[in-house]
C-alpha cells in the first residue's frame, strides 16, 4: 500500500471516529446513479431534517432503508454518511439518512422521539411494508428501539409490526452499568427501561445484528445477548460476527474504499432480499 493510500485510509477512519471533515471520505464516493435530495424537514427543529438517496434504477420491489448514524447520542451529521447512502442506492435501495437531536440539547428519550418521527416520515413516503430500519452504534440503538416492543412508533402513528425488519450494526443494547458521567446524564442513570434488550418481547419483526469481534467500543456481547433474547421471545434474529473487525471498520465497510474490511453491505442487502 502506498503512503498516500495509507494516509487516505487513516483519514477515513478518523472521519468515522468524528475526528476529520466529512469531505475527506465524500471525495471517494461516486455522485452517479442516484439523486440526493438534502435537508428535507420531518419536524420543526433545525436538526429534524433528512437526506434521501433515490436510485436511478430502483428495485422493482421498492424496498428502502432509513439509516441512523452513531455518535454516542451526542454528535453526528447526516452529510457524513454519503458513503452509506451511495452504497445502498447503487444497489437500488432508496435510502433515508436523518439527523436527530443529541445531547446536551436532549436526553433520553428525545433522540428516540426523533427516530420515530423520521421513521414515520419515511414510512409515509415509501410505504411501511417496504421500509427497513437500520443504524450503526448509537444509531443501531435507535433503530432497534424502533422495531422492538416499544411505544415510540405507535405514538408517531406507525405500526412497527408492519416494518419488514431491522438492522443493527455494532449497537449497544444491554450496556448497564453506565461507565461515564456523560452517559449517566444522557440516560438518567442505570435505568433498565433505557435498554433495548428489555423490549425483546413478542411480537417482534425480523432482526439482523452485525458486530465485529474486535470491537472494544461496543462489545459484541450486546448483539449476542439481544439475539438470544429476541429468539427467546419468538422473533427471528440473525447474528453475524466478523472476526478482527472493530467498531469503525464495520461501518466504513459500506464504502467502496474500505469494503474489503467486512461484508457489511453484502449482508445488509442479503437480509433485505430475503425478508
Amino acid at each position: 500500500m502506498t503512503l498516500a493510500r495509507r494516509g487516505l485510509l487513516a483519514g477515513v477512519l478518523g472521519l468515522l471516529a468524528g475526528c476529520s471533515p466529512a469531505a475527506l471520505l465524500n471525495t471517494t464516493v461516486s455522485r452517479q446513479g442516484y439523486r440526493l435530495d438534502a435537508d428535507i424537514p420531518y419536524g420543526s427543529h433545525p436538526r429534524q431534517k433528512l437526506d434521501v438517496y433515490t436510485p436511478e434504477q430502483p428495485r422493482a420491489d421498492g424496498k428502502s432503508v432509513i439509516f441512523f448514524y452513531g455518535g454516542s447520542w451526542a454528535s453526528g451529521a447526516k452529510g457524513d454518511y454519503l458513503f452509506v447512502g451511495q452504497a445502498l442506492a447503487a444497489s437500488g435501495i432508496t435510502t433515508i439518512v436523518p439527523d436527530y437531536r443529541v445531547y446536551p440539547e436532549v436526553r433520553y428519550p428525545g433522540f428516540l422521539d426523533d427516530g420515530a418521527a423520521a421513521t414515520a416520515w419515511a414510512a409515509k413516503q415509501v410505504g411501511i411494508e417496504k421500509l427497513f430500519v437500520a443504524g450503526h452504534s448509537a444509531g443501531a440503538y435507535i433503530a432497534v428501539m424502533m422495531v422492538a416492543n416499544t411505544p415510540y412508533l405507535a405514538a408517531a402513528g406507525v405500526d412497527r409490526m408492519k416494518l419488514p425488519g431491522g438492522i443493527g450494526i455494532a449497537g449497544p443494547y444491554d450496556f448497564l452499568p453506565l461507565t461515564s458521567r456523560r452517559l449517566r446524564e444522557i440516560f438518567g442513570g442505570d435505568r433498565r427501561e433505557t435498554q433495548p434488550i428489555e423490549y425483546a418481547r413478542a411480537p417482534l419483526p425480523p432482526l439482523l445484528l452485525l458486530h465485529g469481534t474486535a470491537d472494544m467500543t461496543v462489545k459484541p456481547f450486546n448483539s449476542e445477548r439481544l439475539a438470544v433474547a429476541w429468539r427467546r421471545a419468538g422473533g427471528k434474529a440473525e447474528l453475524k460476527l466478523y472476526p478482527d473487525v472493530d467498531h469503525i471498520d464495520i461501518a466504513g465497510a459500506y464504502s467502496s474504499l474500505l469494503r474489503q474490511r467486512a461484508p457489511t453491505l453484502e449482508d445488509t442487502i442479503s437480509f433485505i432480499d430475503r425478508t
